[in-house]
């Protein structure tokens, strides 16, 4: 029981470090400011960012079977939701997205028309965030005021610079130089409440529910 939240407590920071890594290092042109995390499986090495979703995705379902375990409807309805999240970031390494804000070099600013494979990795995408951003809100009951409340305001900050990276990749000027910085944004608060709820909620020697 305890290695599930320890999935749960490493999907995270293997996931963000290795996007603020990549978007140092990565050459051809990316710029992590203004392209999104899932371009970094384009161009050179995007195998690397393949294989982060598909680690981090299965790591997030792990702990996603674990929390399935706790007690009481809502935590179940979370850990439905974070499962999601888990299985999104699987189909989002498994469908590569189709290039956007110019990267690969020489590529549009959007794909006219989209791919199958680009199609199916926002869908996988939009589900994914939709499933953590809807976990916030569902778990953030029923474990004190403040993680309550952290929990709201995690959930809202996670939508919200979740939406602006989208206006900003679908090319709105006022957003399209800075939409990866928002999804960025979006991302570290995301897996930073993930983080913290598998450390808040994983087994103690006294009372482990194994």
């Amino acid at each position: 029981m305890k290695a599930l939240y320890a999935c749960g407590a490493l999907a995270g920071p293997l996931f963000v470090a290795a996007f603020l890594a990549q978007g140092v290092v990565k050459p051809g042109g990316y710029d992590a400011l203004r392209h999104p995390v899932s371009s970094l499986a384009l161009g050179p090495y995007g195998w690397v960012q393949t294989g982060v979703f598909l680690v981090s995705g299965a790591l997030t379902v792990m702990f996603a079977l674990g929390l399935l375990r706790l007690p009481g409807v809502r935590r179940k309805i979370g850990a439905c939701l974070v499962g999601l999240w888990g299985v999104g970031l699987v189909g989002a390494g498994v469908w590569v997205t189709d290039p956007v804000s110019g990267y690969p070099v020489g590529t549009p600013a959007l794909p006219d028309p989209m791919s199958t494979t680009g199609t199916l990795h926002d869908v996988f995408s939009v589900l994914a965030f939709f499933g953590l951003g809807a976990a916030c809100f569902v778990l953030a009951a029923g474990s004190g005021w403040r993680w309550a409340v952290y929990s709201l305001l995690s959930g809202v900050a996670f939508l919200g610079f979740f939406f602006l990276s989208g206006v900003g990749f679908q090319q709105d000027p006022s957003l399209v130089d800075t939409a990866g910085l928002w999804q960025r944004l979006s991302l570290l608060t995301g897996w930073t409440w993930l983080t913290l709820l598998a450390l808040r909620e994983r087994p103690t020697p006294a009372g482990s529910p194994e």
